[in-house]
This record gives C-alpha cells, structure tokens and sequence, in this order.
C-alpha cells in the first residue's frame, strides 16, 4: 500500500458516524479529506497559492460544490450528457460554505485559494448539503494555510416538537424550522434556513442546538490535524506596512471623513465627498507613486473611513444617512403598475426600489430539476436581477451571478412559506428587477414580491416582509449598536448583515452573516426583538397599498379548473397515442394536463377565456362520468346489428338497443328502422356485472292500451 490513510470518528448519537480520512485520495493538494457518513462520500480538497498577486487587498477565495451524477446511479440530461457549469442548487451549497469559511481566513491572507468539494457517492436519506461545510474545513485543518477555524455546518430542524441534528430527507418533510447553521468552537458565524412563523425564542433555541453539535464536529477536525502533524502553518507576507503613511493619512484625513460621514448626504454625493477627500490627500504625495505604496494608500484610507463611520454610530448613535439606529428609512410603495402583468408591484424604501411582476402558468410551465440528487418539477419560481445601473455602474450584463441566485433563493423561501396549498392550481414565476440599491435589495424583493403575489389575486396564508439588521461592535470597549435596515456602506463597514422576514404572527425565513468573533447570546437576541420592530412597521406600510388578495384574478389572467376523475378513465381522455387529449386542445383552445395522483386522475385545464374552459370541462366530463341506471341520455346510433343497435350515449360508451326494447309493437329484422348517426332517445336499464349497457327506447314510449279478449260462449260446448 503506498499510502498512509489517517482517520478519525464523529458520533453523532443514534448510532450515526461520520468518518473524516485524509492520506489516501488527492495527496498533491494542500489538505484532501474524504468525509463519509452511510452511503455518502463527500472528497473535498484546498489549494492556495504560495504568494500573492500584486495589489490584491482581499482574499481571492472560490468555493465549488458539485454533485456527481454517478453518485446516484444517474447520467446527466442534455446533449453533452456530462456534468457542466454548478445548478443553482451547487451554487447555493457553495456559498454556505463560502459565507462560513470566508471571515476565518486572516485579514492580511491574499493568496488564491479554492476549496472544491465534490459528492462522490449518495446515500438518498442523507443530505449531503449539511455536510460539505465540515468537508471543507478538515481539508483546510490538515494543510499548511492559516486558517483560524476549524468550522462546520450542521442542519437543524425542528420534528414532531423536537430537535433534531442533520435529519434524514423523508424526516425533513415534517419539519417546522429548518436551518444551515455554521460556527467555530467558540462562535456562531453562519445561520440561513426557513421556518413556520416562528418565535424569535425557537430560533435562538435552535441555533443554540445547533452549536452544540457543531462543538462535536470541530473538536474531531482538531484531533485529526494532529494525527497528520500540520499543526504549523506557512509562513506569508502579503502586505507591506508603512506606519508613517499610515498616521499621515489618518491625521490629514479622519475629520474631514467623520464630517461627511455626519453630513447626512445622500449616497452620491456622500461618495464623491469622500473621494474628494482622498484626492485632496493623495494631491500631497509624490507624483509617481510606487505600486506598494498605491495599495497602501488606498488600505489606509478605506480604514479612516471604516474607524470614521463606526465611530460615528458607537460615539453619538448617528448613521450615514442621519437616522437612529431603529429608524426604518420611508417607504412607499404601489400595485397593478404592469397593465399587462397578472400582478405587479414597486416597493421602495429609501434608496432601494424593486420592481416585481407576477406571472401565472399551468402545469406545462412548471419547472424541471433535473440534479444529482435532486429531480422534480417545481411549481415556484423566482428570479431576481441586479442590474449594474441599479448602484449606477457600468458593467456588462453576463446573467445573474451568485449573489443573485442566493438573494433570490431568501426572496424565494420566504413567499413560498405563505403560499396556499390545496387551492392554488397554477404555476407561478415572480421576477424581481432592482431599480435602485442601497441596501438589502433581497428584502425589497420579498416585499414586492408579497404586494405582487396579493395583486394578482393568490391567496397568501399572510403577507410577509423582510429586514436587513447590521451591527457595529468595538471589543475594546464593549460598546455594540444594532442597526435596523442598513444601508449598502454599513453592510460593507460592518461586523453582521442579518436578514430576517416574516408575517405578524413570526419568521418565515433568515440569513446570518457574522464577520468577527464572538457574537454573545443576548446580542443576537436583541437584533432579533428589534428585526420584529422593524419588520412589522414595514408590513403596516405595505398594508396601506393592499392589504388583502384582490377578489379574483386579473381580467386578462389565465383560468385552471381542476378536475378529479376516476384512474379508469385516464386512458380514455388521453386517447390511443394522446389522440383524444389532444383533439380537445386544438378544438377548444385549451391547454390540458393529466397525471395519477393517490390513484386519482387529476386533470387541470389552462385557458384565458371562459369559453374554452368550459368546453374543455364539459367533453372531460362526458369522457370521465359514469352512466347512471334509470337516467334518460340522447345518443348515437353507431352500429346496426340483427338483434339490435349499438348506441354511444356517452363519448366512447356504447349500449345495446335490443331489437325488444325499440317499441312496445314487435319488430321481425332492424331493415329500415335506424340508420348510423340517427340521434336516439333512451333509457338506461342496467349495467351488468362485465359493464355492458342495456338500452330501452320502449321505456320513455306509453304503453299502448291492452285490446281485449272476445268473450267465449259456453252454450256453444
């Protein structure tokens, strides 16, 4: 055996183990761990590059996730029938780990580093998503790169009342909260999930849960570094420090920043004051400047901005914008702004405006997921689309990136926690387009997205909305202040970007992003009781718009009727080869679908008019119903037998019309009584035990009196 394989054992109680290995797979990458829990293997590897590239001031840091499509037995659709660019789903799995791993980097760490992780075989009750973040960081822990981890990501979710840790797939359908929770020994750093409107105290419980189990799986990362013996890490030097600039700048500038900071501009010109400033400066150095000295520059000077504005919120409770720190910015907001849309609206607050349409489609429109371990058709579609004019850049439009897919994914578990269930037949899409940002664009598209929902006439359980909370900390004196909506600059300049939505009755979904240390437990409960403040002013400005779903569904909307049919008759609407079915939707206009559903035919009928629903209904309904004993039906004559006809009284149900029940006088032969396609009046006797119908046209026909008998003459024996 030319490897050394070294492991280690995390028991995560009921008999579950998760095994974490390194040595024996992908030996030429900084640190290879394979993870493997049940059936599902999970390899994830680390490179970083040993020096970094001139003038970064940040760490270029990619995190993949993918799926194997023979993990589960499966061969990728499409054309190429290979694995291609990460799903949505990858993409969100990715950047959990990202968000989790990202802040334990050292600031002054610039090296490119990529961390890929890769499912390379599945268990089906096992969801690998709760374990890629555990991955990662051991592939981390037994390399050379710094690194103040380790971290792990668990799931926790609440089932039949209680808590569970990284519950089976079947499990997680019954589950009222559910959330990605990532975190060191020390520190939550990490929590995204949905619930069903839960209280503030549940979340905080379940988060609290969560680390605990999360303590387990650090601990075992920690015993596994040390049996590979990386406990020292390599040695870097990727800024240069100048002190003496750096007091210079501080000195020349970090007044004139404080007094634009206080200023309560707005966005624009608060930036072009700030870059004033910094050219103003920048005017007093030597015209050519060396490029070490240029990074410096700008360093320094993003950091008189970073101490100005925090100090500005910790020193005298005054923002960017001169609100408090409660202060939600004004709201305004309006519906049906789309003619053409079947729902539509614009919600804006402060400088953040969405733009948000409501489009409904049948079962045809649904969308197909066709994943490793996923593959389904999902219902509930929403995109959202951060275009470059919305912060007034330029840049070119390559389709949405990653921060697009995940702001709309939160947009997308909040409004389908609302959603009806049974009495919502359609498709439906919301696209949420910002027109402005500055600030938790992911909130006004939850915001808009409730307004657009409830103008199109869906029935929403309740409206919901949705905050951003920030938090500004200085650990020397213990000071913190929790911001409500934060702007785009205290997003960047702050230590927690906190999304929280929910209905009046509580949250529906959030996402955490914590970027220091030591969060306390009061801390997070506090921004949580300040998020519902929050949330439920801006729900009370929504209401003013609309506060209801409109009666019905716009005029130009399209209508779906649901039908229920006996399993026996799908076949019959379909028709040999879909003739039938698709007979009716070139003759009727409609669009129709079928499926079995708990041994029922479920059929829905998709139309934007009225008429051609009703066709459509009327000829399923001839098709799919059952021919009643004793009730009267006008039917066709279809075949001519000597002992009778065969009459259709029902689309493809045939009768015998014996040549005894035609009429009460006798008939020797059918010469000349019908011909086929004579239209015939009759009733329906019985239906015999192999289904055969017997017709009577002499039932609906007055008896004709009875002649009677000459009488005998006795006298005549």
């Amino acid at each position: 055996m030319s490897y050394n394989e070294i492991k280690t054992v995390i028991d995560m109680g009921n008999g579950s183990q998760i095994e974490l290995s390194t040595g024996k797979l992908a030996k030429q990458a900084d640190g290879s761990v394979v993870l493997k829990q049940g059936d599902t293997m999970l390899l994830a590897t680390v490179v970083s590059a040993k020096e970094a590239k001139a003038g970064v001031d940040f760490l270029p840091l990619s995190v993949d996730y993918q799926e194997k499509y023979a993990s589960t037995g499966r061969i990728p659709g499409g054309f190429l029938r290979r694995e291609a660019r990460l799903s949505d789903h990858e993409v969100l799995i990715s950047r959990l780990v990202d968000r989790a791993l990202r802040p334990l980097f050292p600031e002054n760490y610039h090296a490119d580093t990529q961390v890929l992780i890769s499912l390379i075989s599945a268990d089906k009750d096992i969801m690998p998503d709760a374990l890629a973040g555990l991955a990662a960081s051991a592939a981390i822990a037994v390399s050379d790169i710094p690194f103040n981890g380790p971290i792990s990501e668990v799931r926790v979710a609440k089932i039949d009342g209680q808590l569970v840790i990284n519950p089976g797939v079947a499990d997680l359908e019954r589950a009222t909260l559910e959330f990605i929770v990532a975190g060191s020994a020390q520190d939550i750093g990490m929590v995204e999930g949905e619930a069903d409107e839960i209280s503030e105290e549940e979340m905080v419980e379940a988060i609290a849960f969560a680390h605990e189990a999360i303590k387990k799986q650090v601990a075992a990362q920690v015993e596994l570094a040390n049996l590979v013996g990386k406990s020292v890490k390599r040695e870097y030097n990727h800024e240069p420090t100048n002190p003496e600039l750096r007091a210079a700048v501080f000195a020349a500038t970090y007044d004139k920043v404080y007094a634009v900071a206080k200023s309560a501009s707005a966005k624009h010109e608060r930036t072009a004051a700030f870059a004033a400033i910094s050219d103003e400066f920048k005017a007093t150095l030597p015209a050519e400047l060396d490029e070490d000295t240029k990074f410096l520059y700008k360093k320094y000077f993003h950091d008189v901005q970073y101490d100005a504005v925090r100090n500005l919120v910790l020193d005298e409770g005054k923002r960017l914008d001169g609100r408090d720190v409660r202060t939600v910015r004004p709201i305004w907001s309006e519906v049906d702004y789309l003619p053409a849309a079947h729902g539509s609206a614009v919600f804006t607050r402060g400088e953040t405006q969405a733009l948000t349409s409501v489009t409904l489609g049948a079962k045809d429109d649904e969308q197909m997921i066709d994943g490793a371990f996923f593959h389904g058709y999902n219902k509930f579609i929403l995109h959202y689309n951060f275009p470059a004019f919305s912060t007034g850049e330029v840049r070119p439009n390559r389709g949405p990136g990653r921060r697009e897919v995940g702001h709309g994914n939160l947009a997308m578990r909040s409004l389908k926690k609302v959603l009806p269930t049974d009495e919502n037949p359609y498709t439906i899409r919301v696209v949420s387009d910002i027109l402005e940002s500055n600030g938790s664009s992911s909130m006004a598209t939850v915001c808009a997205g409730t307004l657009a929902l409830l103008d199109a006439g869906i029935k929403l359980k309740a409206p919901v909305s949705g905050i951003a909370m920030g938090l500004i900390t200085d650990e020397s004196t213990g000071k913190f202040a929790i911001l409500s909506d934060i702007l785009g600059d205290e997003d960047h300049l702050g230590d927690m970007d906190f999304k929280v939505t929910g209905t009046e009755k509580g949250i529906v979904a959030c996402q955490m992003d914590l970027k220091i240390n030591g969060l306390k437990w009061e801390v997070l409960t506090q921004a949580l009781d300040q998020a519902k403040e929050a949330r439920l002013h801006i729900l009370g400005e929504m209401q003013k718009t609309i506060s209801a779903p409109r009666e019905d569904y716009k005029p130009h909307a399209p209508r779906i009727v649901s039908l229920t049919i006996d399993k026996e008759f799908i076949g019959a609407v379909i028709g040999p080869g879909g003739k039938i079915i698709q007979e009716m939707q070139r003759e009727t206009g409609a669009t129709i679908s079928i499926e079995e559903v708990d041994g029922k035919g479920i059929v829905q009928i998709f139309a934007d008019n009225k008429a051609a629903i009703d066709a459509a209904s009327g000829r399923i309904k001839a098709i799919a119903a059952k021919p009643e004993v004793g009730a009267t039906y006008e039917g066709k004559v279809k075949s001519i037998m000597p002992f009778g006809a065969f009459v259709e009284i029902m689309p493809g149900k045939d009768g015998l019309l014996h040549i005894s029940e035609i009429d009460w006088k006798r008939y020797e032969t059918m010469d000349g009584i019908f011909t086929e396609g004579d239209m015939v009046t009759v009733k329906l006797l019985d239906v015999d035990k192999q289904g055969k119908l017997k017709l009577s046209r002499k039932a609906l026909l007055p008896r004709p009196p009875r002649e009677d008998k000459p009488a005998t003459d006795a006298s005549s024996n």
